[in-house]
């Protein structure tokens, strides 16, 4: 059902060139869940054919990640707390659920940025709860480019390797998205002994 949605951004918007993946990238980290890879994988390949400088599409995939993320982040600080406590019985969400997820993103709100930008379907709403707990802007963006950064950077040099291969393309992502989500659970350990330790 999606993925004419998908075929239609990216045949409009790809014409913009660098723009047009700024616009995907920023609709991908805000409220248009549709994955990152059906932007900056043809952005890879266009860079191995000549058609795009690798730098600024990385730039314009970053700078669109950072930008759709602050939309969410603002959009959290406005209207998230009031929203959730009028509605949020209905999803079983207690004013006091709200304020541990606060709390919790108050302490912890790096490390669950940074990674939170690095896992499927969670990329895209990890910016709420950043909102809602009025995270840190300059620490939130750090951590939110440093994540999408690496997203990013990892997709167009799979464009450029293997761009025309659809089905290796499958293969390893699938392979990469594991590497990441066990390099991510080895750093979690490390971050909760850490922590441990200083108390």
């Amino acid at each position: 059902m999606l993925e004419p949605i998908v075929n239609y951004v990216v045949e409009t918007v790809g014409s913009l060139g660098y723009l047009g993946i700024f616009i995907m990238m920023f609709l991908e980290s805000s409220f248009f869940p549709f994955p990152s890879e059906v932007v900056m994988i043809p952005a890879g390949y266009l860079v191995y054919k000549g058609e795009m400088n690798i730098f600024v599409a990385i730039f314009a995939g970053i700078a669109g990640s950072l930008a759709g993320a602050l939309f969410n982040y603002f959009l959290a600080v406005k209207y998230g707390r009031a929203f959730l406590i009028r509605y949020g019985k209905y999803f079983f969400i207690s004013e006091q659920t709200i304020q541990k997820v606060e709390d919790f993103f108050k302490e912890h709100g790096h490390i669950s940025t940074f990674s939170g930008r690095l896992i499927p379907a969670i990329r895209q709403y990890i910016s709420f709860p950043a909102g809602l707990a009025k995270m840190n802007l300059l620490t939130f963006s750090f951590y939110t480019t440093l994540g999408a950064g690496i997203w990013v950077i990892i997709l167009v040099y799979l464009g450029y390797f293997i761009g025309g291969n659809e089905a290796l393309i499958k293969e390893y992502l699938h392979y990469i998205i594991v590497s990441i989500l066990v390099l991510l659970a080895i750093l979690i350990y490390f971050y909760i002994k850490k922590r441990k330790c200083k108390q």
